[in-house]
């Protein structure tokens, strides 16, 4: 596929601001659209229950110092969104029916895999959030949503991910710490994000204005996850669900937006024990197979809060966020994670859609796991790091992230970032990286 090149959309996007123009007109910079209204039918569509979207984000990301390899590059990944929208009641008169279609398109380098992460047992986060789960077309989402009682029960059936509806989170930082849904992150084998869907229904109950509960049943399928499955629509190779449920608060404190989350999700397909084999003992020193457990499970909060405000504008301010994950530590390598950051939004009147963010986290592995690579290395008489066989052991990774996100026009904002990754991959030996970002975030 033809890419434009990052440095075009810039342009675009200066053009458009240096000219006056319409904002249905195509390259408008107070459209939410590159391409314009398509003459007014676009906004037409819209009205009649049609919305179609195009989106495009890319990242680049360069080692500028450390890492595993200090060899310096960069590498650039990308994602193309193709989306339909339909409001079924507008449409066929359904009532507080939706439908939604997502095709999605990936492809692209990520420099964390052989510069900043040791390839031997690779790592946690990503300096590039939009690469993985191949380069491929797949079928993101196609589900069906209806609300029943003047709205108080939302029911949700079809094909999308966990991370859409429970442990969500936004997405504009570039480092995969701070992006979407953290669970994901931790438990990807089982918890599947953004683009990779499944079969799933989700049911939301509201208890008050600002309160609702909602409980899922997603099939756990890793066939899914393969890049020539991406629109495989068949139950073969399930091994069971993961059920989600999570209670949601939205208060508005001092007339400033929050959000607050609770979850815990529950899978009834087997999982592998990170130390012990069935007879309790380590199974890198006897030898036998690991134990098969017969569950897994987790937990997790988050917390979003808007603190200031602008009296002209309640849109600019400062907004705080924090979230935390916690795993089983029989079956999963990482047992917790932390993070913490905040936004600021509209930081000088002259640039009131510009926006700064600053975050850090901590992944924290499993002590069990960490032993075992011990005794895997003390069954292979390896005690030398250098060793091409030797398994690296992982501890504990930190990340930082700032960027200044510069709102070029509605249709498009670039990213440029800093990050810094210290033991990268929870391995000591691998030197503290610095890494430049630039992420771009395009609607045509």
């Amino acid at each position: 596929m033809f890419l434009l090149p990052k440095n075009c959309y810039i342009g675009l996007a200066l053009t458009a601001l240096a000219a006056p123009t319409s904002a249905s007109e195509m390259f408008a910079s107070d459209s939410p659209w590159m391409l314009g209204d398509w003459g007014g039918s676009r906004s037409e569509l819209q009205a009649k229950g049609y919305d179609f979207t195009l989106g495009y984000t890319g990242e680049m990301g360069s080692n500028l110092h450390g890492g595993y390899d200090h060899d310096r590059t960069a590498r650039y990944s990308d994602q193309f969104t193709f989306g339909s929208h339909l409001d079924l009641q507008k449409i066929f008169g359904w009532n507080d029916t939706e439908f939604q279609l997502t095709l999605t398109e990936r492809h692209g380098d990520n420099i964390s895999n052989d510069r900043i992460n040791d390839p031997r047992v690779g790592g946690f986060t990503s300096a590039q959030e939009v690469w993985g789960r191949g380069e491929t077309w797949r079928l993101t989402q196609l589900w069906v949503k209806q609300k029943y009682f003047d709205g108080a029960l939302d029911v949700k059936f079809g094909r999308f991910g966990e991370g859409e509806d429970f442990n969500s989170f936004p997405c504009d930082f570039q480092n995969l710490a701070f992006c979407g849904s953290q669970v994901g992150n931790w438990v990807g084998g089982i918890w599947y994000n953004w683009p990779v869907s499944q079969w799933a229904l989700r049911v939301r109950y509201n208890l008050a204005d600002t309160l609702y509960a909602q409980v899922g049943v997603y099939e756990q399928n890793p066939s899914n996850l393969e890049s020539g499955n991406g629109f495989k629509l068949s139950g073969s190779g399930t091994q069971g669900a993961i059920m989600p449920i999570e209670l949601v608060w939205s208060p508005r404190v001092n007339d400033l937006k929050g959000e607050y989350r609770a979850g815990y999700y529950y899978s009834n397909a087997k999982a592998q024990d990170v130390l012990d084999d069935s007879n309790g003992q380590p199974a890198a020193l006897s030898g036998a197979a690991y134990r098969s457990r017969s569950s897994k499970h987790g937990m997790w909060l988050g917390a979003q809060q808007q603190v200031t405000s602008l009296a002209s504008d309640q849109s600019r301010g400062l907004s705080l966020f924090a979230n935390a994950t916690l795993h089983d530590k029989k079956t999963n390598a990482i047992d917790n994670y932390v993070q913490a950051g905040l936004v600021y939004k509209g930081p000088f009147d002259a640039r009131a859609k510009d926006d700064i963010g600053f975050a850090l986290a901590r992944v924290h592995v499993n002590p069990a796991y960490r032993k075992n690579a011990r005794l895997a290395n003390q069954a292979a008489g390896l005690d030398d790091y250098d060793n091409p066989g030797f398994l690296p052991v992982q501890d504990t990774e930190y990340s930082a992230e700032l960027y200044y996100g510069i709102h070029l026009a509605d249709w498009l904002t670039v990213r440029p970032n800093l990050q810094y990754i210290r033991h990268p991959g929870g391995v000591s030996q691998v030197d503290g990286a610095l890494i430049g970002g630039l992420k771009i975030q395009s609607s045509f």
